[in-house]
């Protein structure tokens, strides 16, 4: 689905969080939204996903404005996205009860198989290491069949060998179903990696600075001359270039 981003303003009382936000999302296309912590991405993906109304501007999806969280549209977050008292199977299972049994099935055992959880399926999450709890969480969002996924830094919280792990799997996923993916981030290196594209942001009040295209096939060589001058490019971009 496309998803068109049309004069976002927003603000929190007298803080005024997103300024003049205008961007257009192909269909199927990665997306990493990039910029410092507490710039305001967080709030954008909120507003893309339904749960916040913009101070003024508005989203559409496929033409039809974002009115509120729709089913077809699902987040991924950092944290707290599995249920602790459901197994494997009845956590990738929560959002398929109108499904005849035989789909359901189908659909948990290919999303077991996809993301690598096969032998755990009746494991509970305090059971799994961290990157199995996101592996699930992605699975789950997946299993829906959603036009859109929204992740919201869902790494931050992984140690340095999970998350490039998980990207690895995230990237797997994205090319075997091809949905259309708004990924919030503050890490360069994980942006470059995963990204069709790179929306820079400034900070708050939080403005497009600059959209980078990351015209690299994957999967992604890190010590590729080409990647090195895209990553240094949005370092630059942010004002580390030095430090790089």
């Amino acid at each position: 689905m496309k998803v068109r981003f049309s004069n976002i303003n927003h603000h929190f009382g007298s803080t005024r969080v997103l300024d003049r936000i205008d961007l257009d999302v192909k269909e199927g296309e990665f997306v990493c939204i990039l910029g410092p912590s507490g710039c305001g991405k967080s709030t954008l993906l909120n507003i893309v996903g339904g749960f916040v109304k913009p101070s003024e501007g508005e989203v559409r999806i496929d033409d039809e404005p974002v009115t509120g969280p729709d089913p077809r549209r699902i987040f991924v977050f950092q944290e707290r996205g599995v249920f602790p008292w459901l197994d494997v199977e009845q956590n990738i299972s929560f959002g398929l009860f109108k499904l005849p049994e035989g789909e359901q099935r189908r659909r948990i055992d290919h999303y077991v198989q996809m993301v690598g959880l096969k032998g755990f399926e009746h494991a509970y999450p305090r059971e799994l290491s961290g990157g199995m709890k996101q592996r699930l969480e992605v699975a789950r969002a997946l299993a829906v069949n959603p036009d859109v996924l929204y992740l919201d830094e869902p790494f931050g919280a992984l140690d340095s060998i999970t998350r490039l792990q998980m990207r690895r799997e995230l990237l797997r996923i994205w090319e075997a179903e091809r949905k259309t993916i708004l990924f919030v981030t503050h890490d360069i290196e994980e942006s470059v990696q995963l990204a069709d594209r790179v929306v820079v942001m400034s900070q708050r009040p939080a403005r497009i600075q600059k959209i980078v295209p990351i015209d690299i096939p994957h999967p992604r060589d890190l010590s590729d001359p080409r990647y090195i001058a895209l990553r240094d490019s949005i370092f630059g971009e942010i004002g580390l270039a030095h430090q790089v």
